[in-house]
């Protein structure tokens, strides 16, 4: 395979059947490939924002918190504690499944880039840009 940046309108992306051999098949894939990189950078965001929502709701009151010292003999495993644990347990895993999600993606984008054309290669960054652009301003809206 060729190791140096080219335009043209033939490639093999990722699988097999992803082959392109049109100028329309080659724009078709750059917006696809656009797509997953805006998707990307919405999911780099969504998961910043979910971390900051999970560690405000699991966060407990000072108030709970010094009850629970006070009551050492009625064991660590209260109600409150257990629905809290259960909760951060499944926020965890919800975040592992995202992060997951945003490494396949990832790397999708960059064997993309990897097959050196051009056009696919600014469709990544044309995506990353377009995604970085619209995806962070929600992040101040938390």
């Amino acid at each position: 395979s060729k190791m140096h940046f080219i335009f043209s309108n033939e490639v093999v992306l990722l699988f097999d059947f992803w082959s392109v051999h049109s100028p329309a098949g080659m724009a078709l894939s750059v917006v696809v490939v656009l797509l997953l990189a805006v998707l990307y950078e919405s999911i780099k965001v969504g998961k910043a924002k979910l971390l900051y929502q999970a560690a405000v709701s699991l966060s407990i009151p000072t108030s709970q918190l010094t009850e629970e010292t006070d009551q050492d003999s009625s064991g660590s495993d209260s109600p409150p504690v257990s629905r809290t644990r259960l909760r951060w347990f499944f926020c965890h895993f919800g975040q592992s499944l995202i992060h997951v999600v945003q490494v396949v993606i990832g790397y999708f984008m960059m064997l993309a880039v990897m097959s050196y054309n051009t056009w696919i290669f600014f469709g990544v960054i044309l995506g990353s840009a377009v995604g970085y652009y619209l995806a962070y301003p929600l992040l101040s809206m938390v």
